[in-house]
């Protein structure tokens, strides 16, 4: 398997937007901490959770190739083909299935970075450790909050046998362990 220094590197060398890698590293937080809750292999969802959006710089405009060029990517850098088809599989215009719990937790982990991100800046000192899994829960129910995270999408964390709550609160323990690298 590709070390997680070989895939930060490929990582940066194809991603110029710092708030893309910043989320992708917060990705790559919660699937580490799905991955322990589930009884899962930490490292590999933690793999699959950074280079999910590896081709997105190339892909911004073109939804329908975006995951598809970043899943040859990951095929020519020797990727594990279970972690190339979650990365596939998590973006819905392909219309792949998600059979695998590594599939449905990046599927749900994606916009729910995205989603606790949005809680802690709008808190006074914009530090994931000022808010909690109720804060994160009370803006998920406001629909204009956050919009470009997809509330169905996050919601499918049922699939993984995890109440909403329960989602959040290990996406955001998983995020404040590295608030530093995210400037949160």
């Amino acid at each position: 398997m590709i070390t997680r220094d070989d895939a930060l590197a490929a990582v940066k060398s194809n991603v110029r937007n710092k708030n893309l890698l910043k989320h992708m590293l917060a990705v790559e937080a919660i699937m580490r901490g799905l991955a322990q809750r589930l009884d899962e292999n930490p490292d590999r969802w933690a793999l699959a959770g950074l280079v999910h959006d590896i081709d997105y710089d190339m892909t911004a405009d073109k939804p329908e190739e975006h995951s598809i060029k970043g899943a040859a990517m990951l095929s020519e850098l020797g990727v594990d083909p279970d972690i190339v088809y979650a990365v596939k599989a998590h973006n819905e215009v392909h219309g792949l299935s998600r059979n695998r719990k590594m599939d449905k937790a990046l599927y749900a982990a994606d916009p729910l970075s995205g989603l606790i991100v949005a809680a802690a800046l709008i808190h006074p000192d914009k530090k994931l450790a000022s808010i909690d899994t109720e804060f994160i829960l009370n803006r998920f129910s406001e629909k204009s909050f956050a919009r470009g995270a997809n509330r169905e999408q996050i919601s499918s964390c049922a699939e993984l046998g995890l109440e909403l709550a329960e989602f959040i609160q290990i996406g955001l323990e998983s995020m404040q362990t590295i608030s530093a690298d995210l400037g949160l």
